[in-house]
This record gives C-alpha cells, structure tokens and sequence, in this order.
C-alpha cells in the first residue's frame, strides 16, 4: 500500500482480485476510485509518484511475460503509458525530484546498458554500454520459443545448441527443470550467469540443453500459477512432456538419450518425470529433492497443498516413494549435510525405499553446505554433474 502524496485521503493498493497482479486508487473509506492498471500481465513493482503525485510508474509484463518495463498511469484517468525503451529486462529507480529514471538493461543480445531517460522514454544520457565478455568464445547458439500446453497456455521454453550444428547428426538432450512456484527460468536477459555459462559448455559438450517454464512458474497470474493448486507435479509434468514430446519430433535429437536435471522444486520435478514416467529419460539427476510434501516446511506445502488432513490424495500421489519401484535408467541424487530447506530425511528414505526394493541409485553429499552448494564447491558440484552425464547419457 501506499498513500498518494499531498492526498492523504487516497492511497494505492495492489491485489490480484482479477488474476493478475494490478494497481487499485481509494480513498481512505474504503471506496474505489478506480483500477488504475489492467489487463493480462503483472506489476511486478510499485515505484513511486511524480512530484505533482499526477503519475504513478510500476514496473510489469505488459509488453511480454519474459520482459520487464517501466510503465506510468495517470492517477486521473487510468491512461498508461511504457517508458522503458528496447525490449528486454528493465531494471528502473525513478527520481521524482529531478523527474528521470535510471534504466539498467539487458536481453538476450545486450550485456547491460545503463541509460538516463525522461518520464516521456526519451533518452537522457547513456552512461555504460558494456561490452560483451563473451564474444571470444564460440559459444553455440541460444533460443527462447514458445510452445502451447496441453491446456492451451502459452509456455516460454529456451535452447541452447552446440557451437557446430551437423544436421546428419542426431544429438542427446539435456532438460534442466525447476517448474515451481515464485520461479522464472526464462527471460529476455543477458545469459552470462553462472547458470547459464554452464549450459553453454554443455552444449559445448555436444549435448543440447533445453528447458520450459511450466505451468507453476511465476509471473503468469493466477490461473497460470495456481493450476498446481493441491497437486503439486501433475500440470507441470504435462508441460514438460509436452516439450518433450518436441524435442523427439526434431530430426536432430536423439530421442533415445533425453537426460533430464534440477534442483530442490526442480529436483522434485526430476525424480517425478523419471519415475512415473519410466523410460522416457535416460538419465537424471536430482539434487535438495523433496521427496514427500508432508515433511517439507509448512508455511510453504500448505499454501500450495493445503493439510494431508484436507487433501491425502494430494499427497499420496505425489509422495515419489511410491514410484521408486519404477526406476528405469541411471538416476543420482545428491543432498547437502546442513539443508534446512529440504532435510536430509528426504534423500535418506528415498535411498532406503530403493534399497528395500532392490533398485540401485548413485549417490553423492556435499558436507556442510545448506540447500544448495556455492563457494568453490559449486565447480565440483557442476563438473559432478556434468560427468555423469558424459558417462551415461
């Protein structure tokens, strides 16, 4: 919430009472004056006022999910207005006093570029275009698509492919999965994280390295994100199959050797599609996995899940432990000894269920880290991965 400057009568108060995240002018009764934002996107950002509170400038999807852009709306008549440039990822601070914004940016082909811009989206002063670190590498090639859900949403899906594409030559696939909520794995930004650098000698490697942002992920509305509700892997796992089921109608995948690959949600997400649905990949690996909703924390399960009192099917068909008997192919799983996030039970009764039944499952602990490895042990952690599926895939 936040109140309209030199009219502390009326104040701003966001809500996703249509399914998306918008901007809602009251008056301090209670009434509404009007909705000031609408449509299907989200405001992923309030920033501020003008100096006259005339404008109101919020950050949002509007041009695109996968984009972020500065945006105003006149307190008045709801009129907006993108003042934001090139398409991309807008990282914006408004200055009121001085009525500019600093604009960082970047997408797919740009590095950064900070600029100043004018409320109008006229362009001020560029203060850094920065080069790009990477054009002495023969990466490979990057692409963000888009693919239709069983369901009929639209899902982003990115992929990256090795620096020589030979056309006669069919290559194994990598799937790296989250799937979760609050999460988005594609975006129009510069890909020269750590992540990202990652995929690249992969596909340097001779893998093609492929994901889709399911049914889950954030910033999509409501409807998008709540399809999960109480059922946690069901609609996520039909995206990923549905980009899977692209995947083997490309001439060039070998659709014989599909690997798939996440962490924590995304290890979940691993385990899920590798066991309930067996012999569609070759290899996976899972690392923080949750392995059974009803000892992960509260606050986050039931707010997806809601109780195992309320909703035992739920939990039961999700529970991974029942599907362990159907391990086809070569799985790891690797936890950390501190994580507070996804206990270290989890792993410990999905090893004993395996070794109950007789199946057999790679294992490796990082000592002392939490949820997820960094530091220097995180290139460990990478080349670990990144072996085991040079060896078996």
């Amino acid at each position: 919430m936040a109140f309209v400057p030199g009219h502390d009568d009326q104040f701003i108060w966001q809500s996703q009472r249509d399914g998306y995240n918008h901007l809602y002018l009251y008056n301090t009764d209670g009434k509404l004056i009007r909705q000031l934002t609408k449509g299907e996107f989200i405001v992923t950002e309030f920033k501020g006022f003008d100096k006259k509170s005339e404008r109101a400038y919020y950050m949002c999807t509007a041009l695109s999910p996968i984009d972020r852009d500065l945006y105003y709306v006149t307190l008045a008549d709801g009129r907006m207005k993108r003042v934001s440039g090139d398409s991309g990822m807008h990282t914006c601070y408004y200055n009121p006093e001085n009525n500019e914004v600093l604009d960082v940016f970047s997408n797919v082909n740009t590095p950064r570029k900070i600029k100043l811009i004018l409320p109008n989206g006229s362009d001020a002063r560029t203060m850094l275009t920065a080069e790009n670190p990477l054009s002495d590498f023969n990466l490979g090639g990057m692409k963000i698509s888009t693919l239709q859900s069983v369901s009929g949403e639209l899902l982003y899906t990115r992929t990256y492919y090795p620096p020589v594409m030979d056309s006669t030559k069919k290559y194994p696939v990598i799937i790296y999965v989250y799937g979760g909520p609050h999460l988005q794995l594609i975006t129009n930004s510069w890909q020269g994280g750590q992540g990202d650098l990652w995929f690249y000698y992969l596909a340097q490697e001779g893998f093609i390295v492929y994901t889709v942002d399911s049914r889950g992920s954030g910033n999509r509305g409501k409807q998008f994100e709540q399809s999960i509700f109480r059922n946690c892997g069901n609609a996520e796992m039909e995206d990923q199959l549905t980009g899977l089921k692209y995947l083997k109608s490309l001439p060039y995948v070998d659709s014989t050797r599909i690997g798939v690959d996440g962490w924590s949600y995304g290890g979940f997400m691993t385990i899920s599609l590798m066991t309930r649905f067996p012999g569609l990949f070759k290899v996976a690996v899972a690392g923080g996995p949750v392995i059974d909703w009803s000892m992960y924390e509260i606050m986050y399960t039931e707010r997806y899940m809601d109780t195992p009192a309320t909703n035992p099917e739920g939990y039961e068909k999700s529970n991974l432990l029942n599907y362990v008997k159907n391990i086809n192919g070569k799985l790891m799983l690797i936890h950390d000894t501190n994580d507070e996030t996804v206990v270290w039970q989890h792993s410990l009764m999905y090893l004993k269920k395996a070794v109950d039944l007789g199946k057999q499952v790679d294992y490796f602990v990082y000592p002392g880290h939490p949820h997820n490895v960094r530091g220097k042990d995180r290139v460990h952690l990478m080349n670990k991965i990144t072996d085991y599926f040079k060896q078996n895939l």
